[in-house]
């Protein structure tokens, strides 16, 4: 899917978002959680996150289905959200390096480049006064 057709198709970044966060969701309060000594965050963090990440799929996902043609402030509101919880985790990271095993940073470093890519995307359209 190309950068360009979702801009300008904002109702499928709601479905990109909601997808990716429900994968976060899986990872973060399962797989993480279940093979923590690889990762090395506490289970109670990864519970958090992963708690959030789910409320923040139900919100996209909802979007994605009934926003209509009032999707900006939904879509603004997202960003911020997504923009915040980057700086958790890389608050989080940072707060618990000493424990992160190599993995487990390749994972949170990997997770906060692709929420900021998804971010960067939903500013465009946010932006895009032609849709």
């Amino acid at each position: 899917m190309k950068i360009k057709h979702l801009i300008e198709n904002p109702q499928k970044l709601f479905l990109l978002d909601g997808f990716g966060a429900v994968l976060s969701a899986i990872f973060l309060g399962v797989v993480l959680v279940q093979w923590n000594s690889y990762f090395g965050m506490p289970v109670d963090i990864l519970k958090l996150l992963a708690g959030i990440a789910l409320v923040f799929a139900l919100y996209s996902l909802g979007n994605y289905l009934f926003s209509g043609k009032k999707w900006r402030p939904f879509l603004i509101a997202i960003a911020i959200a997504n923009t915040v919880y980057c700086g958790l985790t890389l608050g989080l990271v940072i707060y618990y390096y000493k424990v992160l095993t190599s993995l487990g940073m390749l994972y949170f470093v990997l997770e906060m480049m692709i929420i900021v890519i998804l971010v960067s995307v939903e500013r465009r359209a946010i932006l895009n006064r032609d849709v």
